[in-house]
């Protein structure tokens, strides 16, 4: 690792309309190392994507700089595309043309010559295992399939850096695997990776280290690890047989826990911190068994990165980006003609 690749340093962005003003960007600070992955975390509609977008050209801020490679890319934005490329959450590409056709296709916009722009499209149907499918027409293709065909044409100018906004949403759990393992091939070899993501398995397989954003502002940032290991502790969860239960149940926790227990949506899992783990586990156990409640299942567990998420902004985890939060456009910051 080396010194930061990407900087950002207090930018801002408003948005103004008949219903009011959003702060999408409040004075937000961002560093990226050469050659790592930077997990962005936050609520939808925290301000994620609209740091994605300025980054790769598609939005202006209101005040603020950022530099990638120690271009502005606010006074350079013909450079900064040239170093980067753009996966957003839905893959943008033509399911008329063949998988190397699309590939060839973006070589020649980015004015590779044809001979040019069929090898790396070939390079890039092998690195993506899509070399069997690559004469076959895209509207034939399974979702992972399209997905890693549009990572493979944000890739076609070998980027230096490499915007990947909730790149596996909607994807099966083997397809999700399966990009990760190409994310990380391409990291090892030098690429810089800037992820959003509302999967908190996913920043934790994959990012070095992780922002937190909430309401335009980074509130925490550290490797997954340093951010779980600031809730300390471990959890001593619990699963009802009777959600009726629920009352009685977290009482019990609250006597031998550190801190409000949680319960889940069903109404069946609660959850509480504990400073002594096995210990205050007996002693939960016993006093439930006492008062007649039934358990499916009971266990301690340590902090997860979706405990560090509801911890630091009040709110679960979403797999989905609302609207006002979407990704990035079509075209792809890594697409400019």
């Amino acid at each position: 690792m080396t010194g930061p690749l990407i900087e950002v340093e207090a930018l801002t962005k408003t948005y103004r309309s008949r219903s009011g003003t959003v702060h999408a960007l409040d004075g937000l600070d961002l560093s990226v190392p050469e050659g790592t992955v930077k997990g962005l975390l936050g609520p939808n509609g925290a301000g994620k994507t609209t740091v994605v977008k300025v980054l790769t050209t598609l939005v202006t801020p209101d005040t603020g700089t950022a530099r990638i490679g120690g271009v502005d890319v606010l006074a350079e934005p013909a450079r900064i595309r040239r170093m980067i490329g753009a996966s957003g959450q839905y893959a943008a590409v033509d399911e008329n043309l063949t998988g190397a056709e699309n590939l060839r296709m973006v070589g020649r916009l980015y004015h590779l010559g044809g001979a040019a722009a069929r090898r790396r499209a070939a390079e890039l149907l092998e690195l993506f295992g899509l070399e069997q499918a690559g004469n076959r027409p895209v509207k034939g293709y399974s979702g992972g399939m399209r997905r890693r065909l549009d990572l493979a044409g944000a890739l076609v100018i070998r980027p230096r850096v490499l915007f990947l906004d909730e790149p596996t949403t909607g994807l099966d759990p083997r397809s999700r695997i399966g990009l990760w393992e190409v994310i990380r091939s391409l990291v090892a070899d030098g690429t810089t990776v800037l992820l959003t993501t509302q999967y908190l398995e996913e920043a934790d397989q994959l990012a070095d280290d992780v922002s937190v954003i909430d309401h335009g502002r980074v509130i925490a940032a550290g490797t997954p690890d340093e951010l779980k290991t600031r809730l300390g502790g471990h959890r001593v969860v619990v699963v009802l047989q009777d959600p009726a239960r629920a009352g009685s149940a977290a009482e019990v926790l609250a006597r031998h826990g550190e801190g409000a227990p949680t319960l889940d949506e069903q109404g069946r899992e609660l959850q509480v911190p504990v400073g002594e783990g096995p210990a205050a586990l007996q002693r939960i156990l016993a006093e439930l068994d006492a008062q007649g409640v039934g358990l499916h299942d009971a266990g301690m567990r340590r902090p997860t990165l979706d405990d560090v998420f509801l911890s630091l902004t009040g709110h679960p985890t979403a797999a989905a980006a609302a609207p006002s939060d979407a990704g990035v456009a079509a075209p792809g910051a890594g697409r400019h003609r």
